[in-house]
């Protein structure tokens, strides 16, 4: 694994990556959502960490906001205590990538449930075999694009969401470099969110096929874009305590 203690590249190149990588993700993201609402009943399910916190604001009366909000926060310091110290500037660079994240995250839904018909009409409804397995595909593709996006800005790391965050200090602290081990250990968090959840209200919504396939690959489809796509980009400045 490739890794550098300080930067090998320019911080013109540094924004221009982790832009890309936050359009990749914000755009996977939304995909895995819109194709699991199109088909009838709901049987997709989205990305991990998404599944659980909506699960867990449902069980405890909380929005969305607050719930990925307070969840974010916590996972900052669970980041820190497994480094060893608090820092400042990680903590707040976890805090601003929510921000063009969850403003991307709305253009995006925005554009493929329609609300631009002169760019693009929306996804319709599946109402054939074929249409769903289209969608299958097409969520499964998203979470393809979500676990190249951390690929990305992982290795760039100017800042980070607590979650990925989290995943890149077990996987160069724990894991000696092994994405995939670092994935699965990264959603024991939210893995007992669900099962709160679950105690709670006895439902499993949120989770579906697009969900059991992001638990099983998505840290690989990482490990494999590491060496994939820009192969000469290192982890820049990585700090694991």
């Amino acid at each position: 694994m490739s890794t550098a203690t300080g930067r090998t590249i320019s911080m013109s190149k540094s924004i221009a990556y982790f832009a890309l990588s936050l359009v990749i993700n914000s755009a996977g993201n939304v995909i895995t959502l819109v194709t699991s609402s199109k088909i009838h009943p709901s049987y997709l399910g989205s990305a991990y960490w998404t599944a659980a916190e909506a699960n867990f604001a449902t069980a405890i009366n909380w929005n969305l906001f607050w719930t990925f909000l307070i969840i974010g926060v916590l996972t900052t310091v669970l980041n820190a205590i497994l480094i060893g110290k608090w820092e400042w500037g990680r903590a707040l660079g976890n805090l601003i990538f929510m921000v063009p994240f969850s403003f991307l995250i709305q253009v995006f839904e925005d554009f493929f449930m329609g609300k631009y018909p002169s760019l693009f009409a929306g996804f319709p409804d599946a109402k054939t075999p074929g249409m769903v397995i289209f969608y299958v595909l097409l969520n499964f593709f998203g979470v393809a694009m979500i676990a190249t996006a951390i690929s990305i800005y992982q290795r760039v790391n100017l800042v980070l969401h607590p979650a990925d965050d989290l995943m890149q200090v077990l996987r160069f602290k724990y894991f000696k470099g092994n994405a995939n081990v670092a994935m699965w250990v990264s959603y024991v968090p939210p893995t007992v969110l669900a099962i709160i959840a679950f105690a709670v209200t006895r439902q499993f919504t949120n989770f579906g096929l697009g969900t059991i396939f992001a638990l099983l690959f998505q840290g690989g489809i990482t490990g494999i874009a590491d060496k994939a796509i820009f192969p000469r980009l290192k982890h820049q400045a990585v700090d694991v305590g």
